[in-house]
């Protein structure tokens, strides 16, 4: 699965690199302990609702994803990750596998192994960065849907809607494969646009998108323990152990 990752690039260098347009006025700060439920930012495409154009964007959006069918919110805590083998038959994210998929930047991710005690230290789980090697931005796969607040009684009202991700997970592979069975699935660039494409609704080409770009290219290290709660945040989480 994955559980926690970092976002640390500005929203102008995110736009620059997906080709997305940006509105400045939303926000969210750099983030080296991303957490379920926290603000991401997303690309997606959609049409413009004035032109009908398809638009590539840049917009926050809240991790987990909430059906549109849910009674409440709360569910969406729970579906954080969704597994690549079946994500496209799940009640919960068949429709938005259909028409809302997007890329979720990210710098890398966390993934954690137990360490047994000892006569001198108590058991506890060393976490682990899992990068691209050159450092380059991840795009991982992901699916957004959108939540109407039945409380809220005017459709127009901007706090009438809720908009949230998962993130879709493979089989890990190469040295992530040494820390943790699955991991985030990255998207080749050459497949962003058939990805991104809400016209593009045929299963079987979609499936076919979601392959982990070649091997050999992670890198993955130990960090600080400080990362183990979602209330740390900050460079230093990239630290080596003390």
């Amino acid at each position: 699965m994955c559980g926690r990752y970092a976002s640390t690039r500005a929203p102008q260098d995110l736009a620059g690199l997906f080709a997305a347009r940006w509105n400045p006025e939303e926000t969210i700060p750099p983030s080296w302990n991303v957490a379920p439920t926290d603000p991401v930012w997303a690309v997606w495409e959609r049409p413009d609702p004035d032109t009908g154009e398809l638009e590539r964007r840049l917009r926050p959006v809240r991790w987990g994803l909430v059906p549109s069918w849910a009674k409440d919110p709360g569910v969406g805590s729970r579906m954080i990750n969704a597994r690549v083998e079946t994500v496209h038959e799940k009640p919960a994210y068949r429709k938005a596998f259909a028409a809302r998929r997007c890329l979720l930047p990210a710098d890398g991710f966390y993934e954690w192994e137990s360490v047994a005690a000892t006569a001198d230290a108590k058991a506890y789980k060393q976490p682990y960065f899992i990068r691209p090697e050159d450092a380059s931005p991840m795009a991982m796969a992901g699916l957004y849907e959108f939540w109407r607040d039945p409380a809220v009684a005017a459709k127009d009202d901007p706090d009438a809607w809720l908009t949230t991700c998962t993130i879709i997970t493979t089989e890990a592979t190469d040295a992530a494969g040494r820390v943790h069975p699955r991991m985030p699935l990255a998207l080749d660039p050459a497949d962003y646009e058939a990805w991104l494409d809400p016209a593009h609704q045929d299963v079987h080409a979609l499936r076919a998108l979601l392959h982990t770009p070649g091997g050999g290219r992670l890198e993955v290290r130990p960090v600080s323990t400080a990362v183990n709660s979602v209330r740390n945040n900050g460079p230093r989480l990239l630290d080596a152990p003390a």
